[in-house]
């Protein structure tokens, strides 16, 4: 009788549009990560640059590269990742969520916004594995966050790889003025989330405002953060968690990560014909 193990969950510093083609120390640990999931059915992506009134999961079988972003060098607006959605999987986790007692609809025409397909051009640079995206209702705090993972977190029993992309740092003004090197608030609030993240201290990361360092410098602004509380929710009882050290990008995104379940051998109760049932053009 084989022993079912939760497919992996991360929460990926997806740092600035650029990082798809300015990899870095992450870009290469996602590369490497990539190559050992395991056999993941299919991902869910959860970005804060798909915000909604209410929660919406994407049905697209064929999801577009979405350039959402401006000001760039032009070669990141040629890029694209094309991969197959996850149809019948992304209905799946629609049920999920309204089990959960949550409003829910599907999107079938929803794209990867880049705080999706910028990660995964390193995670997975082939795009094997079908990908559908579940939007950040507006509203949401730290609390409900963590309970919207926690909603999801049991796909990850399916085979589902659950990715909370966001930023561990995330202050746009800074980003903009530019800075001749490492702000001292990136690393002293880094350090602190790692700390709190690895003891399981889950009531001051809630109260991150109040309790954290720099917090308001790090995040004006939450929705790059809300990611993080969403993987908590997801974790179930893994305690397999690893401390992804990115570095700091433009002296302001620190790109550290966290993952949990990582090198176990996945085994989901999905078919392949549940993950492609529909995803076909």
């Amino acid at each position: 009788m084989t022993t079912l193990v939760a497919a992996p969950l991360m929460f990926i510093s997806h740092g600035a549009p650029t990082f798809a083609i300015e990899p870095g120390f992450l870009g290469e640990q996602l590369n490497h990560i990539g190559q050992n999931l395991g056999d993941v059915k299919a991902i869910l992506v959860v970005s804060p640059h798909w915000q909604t009134a209410d929660i919406e999961v994407m049905t697209n079988p064929q999801p577009e590269t979405i350039h959402d972003f401006y000001g760039f060098p032009k070669p990141l607006y040629e890029l694209s990742y094309p991969v197959k959605g996850a149809t019948h999987v992304a209905k799946k986790a629609i049920d999920v969520l309204k089990q959960a007692g949550l409003i829910v609809k599907e999107n079938p025409s929803r794209g990867l916004d880049h705080g999706t397909w910028v990660p995964l051009m390193h995670l997975l640079p082939d795009g094997n594995i079908p990908v559908f995206q579940v939007s950040m209702p507006k509203g949401l705090d730290p609390q409900s966050a963590y309970d919207l993972g926690k909603a999801l977190g049991p796909l990850r029993n399916e085979g589902v790889m659950i990715i909370a992309s966001g930023s561990m740092t995330h202050n746009l003004h800074d980003f903009r003025q530019g800075v001749g090197g490492d702000l001292p608030y990136v690393s002293s609030f880094a350090d602190w989330v790692k700390q709190v993240v690895q003891s399981e201290r889950l009531d001051q990361l809630l109260a991150y405002r109040e309790s954290a360092p720099g917090a308001m410098r790090a995040h004006p602004t939450d929705e790059h953060f809300l990611p993080l509380f969403i993987a908590l929710g997801a974790r179930l009882n893994d305690v397999n968690l690893r401390t992804i050290e990115g570095g700091i990008e433009y002296g302001i995104l620190s790109m550290d990560s966290f993952a949990w379940g990582l090198n176990q051998s996945i085994r989901g109760n999905l078919s392949e014909e549940d993950v492609h049932e529909g995803s076909e053009a």
